[in-house]
């Protein structure tokens, strides 16, 4: 229901990449102090370097950034050589900054380091206000502050027309495979609230992510039940997101499934996720 990233979602960051990037290399030519060869190991990274680098600045890319069910920007990343984020293959391409996350393996950083490469690691975006400084750290990193800054003033500027505050907010739960569900603490749970909505999970004390059962979720009886995508080869976790008893629910509305490449990074396409669930509540309103 919502794979895809529109041509129009990635525009403004497009524009935004037309409308600074002459200034700011006019600006640093002869001696630039920006890192060259820059290589990310980590999907969320390595599409924010994607927004923000120069041509020629990022050598490499993580191989999830190829994958079009985990990135958004899965057809622009396809043009870079992809790695596999170990140690030893990151040093042959001799970078001068390597970006990953908080979660990269630690042997893999330290080695890199002990090795004289500099790594800068970013942490998971845990809400929509945490995109803004991911670009700034981002922009920080590659010498991009300028298109980090247009970004996020673009970012800032749809989100305020997005986010929806109704005079009601329907109900609704995040539920994905092994009955996993996520709190208000979450950049999926900010995304839901963005939209318009209140999180069940909330009510049934989930700050961040956990285990909310079947038999809780029933008793919750959320206006609207939005699934996790099915993995193949994983029907045992997911048997619970076709039990007929999410069906069954009196009122309740089962609507589609989460795309993780527009959820889980924290990087202005996840305005895509934000204008999904929009347009999710407000089709509620129009049935009633």
């Amino acid at each position: 229901m919502w794979g895809c990233v529109r041509p129009s979602d990635l525009k403004p960051w497009l524009a935004a990449l037309v409308l600074t990037g002459a200034a700011a290399f006019a600006a640093t030519a002869g001696a630039d102090p920006r890192p060259q060869r820059v290589v990310s190991i980590n999907l969320c990274t390595d599409q924010l370097a994607l927004m923000l680098a120069d041509p020629g600045q990022l050598i490499s890319v993580s191989k999830l950034a190829q994958d079009p069910s985990s990135s958004s920007m899965a057809d622009l990343a396809r043009a870079y050589p992809t790695n596999g984020s170990g140690a030893e293959e990151v040093y042959l391409l001799k970078p001068d900054l390597v970006l990953g996350g908080t979660f990269t393996s630690p042997a893999t950083v330290s080695m890199l380091e002990n090795l004289g490469i500099r790594v800068e690691l970013f942490a998971p975006a845990r809400s929509l206000a945490d995109v803004p400084k991911r670009l700034k750290q981002m922009g920080k990193a590659l010498g991009q502050e300028d298109k980090a800054a247009t970004m996020i003033a673009t970012f800032e500027t749809d989100l305020a027309t997005l986010s929806a505050a109704p005079e009601h907010r329907p109900r609704a739960a995040l539920y994905y495979v092994n009955s996993y569900s996520v709190g208000d603490h979450t950049l999926a749970g900010d995304i839901l609230r963005a939209g318009g909505f209140d999180n069940v999970a909330a009510e049934a004390g989930l700050r961040q992510g956990g285990t909310l059962a079947l038999e809780q979720l029933i008793l919750l009886d959320p206006d609207v039940i939005i699934e996790g995508r099915d993995y193949p080869g994983q029907a045992r976790a997911e048997e619970v997101l076709h039990h007929p008893a999410l069906h069954a629910l009196s009122g309740t509305r089962v609507a589609g499934t989460v795309t993780d490449r527009d959820w889980i990074c924290g990087t202005p396409l996840v305005l895509s996720a934000v204008r999904n669930i929009r347009d999710l509540r407000l089709s509620l309103e129009a049935a009633q």
